[in-house]
């Protein structure tokens, strides 16, 4: 059995990958990354950008990396 995801984040993370292909790929380190900065998760406070919202972007950024692996075959 697999693990169950909201369509929120499944459309986000779709969305994500399909409009910056070159940006994604298999490894969930990097897909975090992008994730942060392509989305408003994060909140810039006293000039340091501080992740507010940490856990969604970890789901979204798995979700990420499970549907690059899984698009792209590997």
């Amino acid at each position: 059995m697999g693990n169950i995801r909201q369509t929120y984040i499944k459309r986000v993370a779709v969305e994500l990958v399909r409009n910056h292909p070159e940006s994604f790929n298999g490894d969930f380190a990097n897909n975090k990354k992008k994730v942060l900065e392509l989305t408003d998760l994060t909140v810039v406070v006293d000039g340091k950008p501080t992740v507010t919202y940490k856990k969604l972007a970890n789901r979204i950024a798995g979700y990420a990396t499970r549907y690059v692996k899984r698009r792209r075959g590997t």
